[in-house]
Parts: C-alpha cells; sequence; structure tokens
C-alpha cells in the first residue's frame, strides 16, 4: 500500500487516531506489540555511545512523539543527568502522561538540543507535512538526531506486517535521505548528525 501520493494531513489530525487502543494494541500487548522498553534501552545505549564517541555531550534531550515516553525512562537510567522534554500529539496520552501537547510538524522550543528523537512518527504525516517536520527537526537539533521511519522497502521486506502499522505514507528511502541531506550526515543506525554540529565523520562512517 503505497499512500505517498495522498493528501498531505493537518498537523492535528494524528492526534485522535492515537488514542487508547492504538498504544494497546502496538505497545502494550506482548502478542501484537511492535515494541518494548528493552528494544528503545538497546537504541538508547548504542546511540549515547556512538555521541560519546563523537564528543557530542548529550545534556537536553527533546523527543517529538514521545509516545509511552520509553526514551525518557532509558534516559533517566543512562544518562541521568539529561534533561528531557517530551512532546506528544496523542491527546490520550498528554491527558493520562502529562505531556506538552504539540506536532512534530510546527511545535516550536526553547532553545536546541543536543539529541533530538522522532521515532515511528513521520510515516503518518503526508507530504507537505513530513517535509515541515524534517525542517522543524533541523531547526531544534545541535548535535545529533535519531530518526526511525517506515519505508516501502521496509514494509516489502524488512517489518513484521503482523505487529506493523500499515496504514501510514509509505514514501522511499530516498524521499527521505534527500530531504535530510542539506542539514544533517547519515551516521549510521538512525543516527543523523547535524551539518553545524562541528563533528568530523570519515568517509566511511557515513551512510551517504
Amino acid at each position: 500500500m503505497d499512500r505517498s501520493r495522498d493528501a498531505p494531513q493537518s498537523a492535528g489530525m494524528p492526534g485522535r487516531r492515537f488514542d487508547r487502543e492504538y498504544y494497546r494494541r502496538f505497545y502494550e500487548d506482548e502478542a501484537t506489540r511492535v515494541y518494548a522498553r528493552d528494544d528503545v534501552e538497546r537504541l538508547c545505549a548504542f546511540a549515547l555511545a556512538y555521541l560519546d564517541r563523537l564528543d557530542i555531550d548529550v545534556k537536553r534531550v527533546l523527543d517529538l512523539g514521545c509516545g509511552l515516553g520509553y526514551w525518557r525512562d532509558a534516559l533517566a537510567r543512562q544518562r541521568k543527568k539529561a534533561k528531557y522534554h517530551g512532546v506528544e500529539i496523542s491527546e490520550h496520552l498528554c491527558e493520562t502522561m502529562g505531556w506538552e501537547h504539540g506536532s512534530v510538524v510546527d511545535w516550536r522550543g526553547n532553545g536546541a538540543y543536543d539529541l533530538v528523537i522522532c521515532h515511528g512518527v513521520l510515516q503518518y504525516l503526508g507530504p507537505a507535512d513530513a517535509e515541515r517536520a524534517i525542517e522543524n527537526l533541523a531547526r531544534h537539533c545541535r548535535g545529533a538526531l535519531f530518526l526511525e521511519v517506515l519505508t516501502k522497502r521496509d514494509w516489502e521486506e524488512n517489518c513484521d506486517r503482523k505487529v506493523t502499522d500499515g496504514d501510514v505514507h509509505l514514501r522511499t528511502g530516498t524521499w527521505y535521505r534527500r530531504r535530510l541531506a542539506p542539514q544533517f550526515l547519515a551516521a549510521g543506525g538512525g543516527l543523523w548528525i547535524g551539518r553545524g554540529a562541528g563533528v568530523t565523520l570519515f568517509e566511511l562512517e557515513t551512510t551517504g
């Protein structure tokens, strides 16, 4: 199912979709969840280790689309001094978990962040909003971006469709890379280093 040519959604539209049942199915039910806390724990450990190696000191973290707070909890264990800020479009989660309500498309924060997280969010946006979201991620990032997005190839070849939400906009990896490249260097493993971060990546350390 390729919905990449669908009309763009408004920034506020997805919030009504991400209700209690969505999170029960894709995150809380062991039989149908796409991610568990342990998965994010390992992702967090990898990201922090790599950024330490690149001398990016992770003191401020922004999570745009923070969901159930798996990244917050992992960071609290692995980088206790880091200041975490979570923003979420789901009205259900904002009410139950106290997140700041906002969209990755147009949320504006105070200052820049050493690590910006956008985990499993952009595929829910139409093309125009996804482009705006990438620009917004770059606007808030002074260090690194962790980005995970379901692509068309992932849906066709890589993911477990029994537990993956396929009712999304499936675009190619090239579509995302072209829009990320002006502001970021691809470092692998979902990490993108801001071009203004002052970090040197040797040629074979990048994926582009």
